[in-house]
């Protein structure tokens, strides 16, 4: 017998898999949303812009990304490097405030031998970590379980934000 995780907000992630598959970038195409809640980005910096993971890792895996279109790190000027980690350290403590997680990954897969799913265009992870943030579901099922959902996730994040 086929067991079956119900999942119906899953149905937004797939348009958006969706998109990616189609040549379309993800990263660009967001920012062109009706709303940022729709496009699940969380803030607008000078160079660069903080917004949701579609797939994320764990409850609150943001991703930082230049506005300009590339693959190239070494590309970025300075002012996009450091809007970059600016954002990068300010996603760390909006995290914190909003979640309270006992560590972090951070860092950027750049190119598709390094893991990068949307290789065309530059990004950072920031996931928030808890211990024994993974469990049977992973090791056994080879899924992962995420227990908010995007919408409230954007919500719980933009309330951090707004009341900095």
């Amino acid at each position: 017998m086929t067991e079956r995780l119900w999942a119906p907000w899953r149905f937004d992630y797939v348009r958006q898999a969706s998109a990616v598959e189609s040549g379309q970038c993800l990263f660009c195409e967001v920012l062109n949303a009706p709303s940022d809640r729709d496009g699940l980005v969380l803030y607008r910096g000078d160079k660069a812009y903080v917004m949701l993971n579609a797939f994320p890792y764990t409850s609150g895996h943001v991703m930082v990304a230049p506005y300009r279109h590339g693959n190239d790190v070494q590309a970025l000027d300075e002012s996009e490097l450091l809007d970059v980690g600016r954002l990068v350290q300010r996603a760390v403590g909006w995290l914190k405030t909003a979640y309270r997680p006992e560590g972090f990954n951070i860092g950027a897969n750049v190119g598709s031998a390094a893991g990068a799913g949307i290789p065309q265009h530059l990004h950072w992870h920031v996931v928030p970590r808890w211990a024994g943030d993974t469990n049977f579901m992973t090791a056994v099922g080879n899924v992962r379980v995420i227990p908010q959902d995007l919408r409230e996730t954007w919500d719980k994040l933009r309330a951090v934000i707004e009341a900095e």
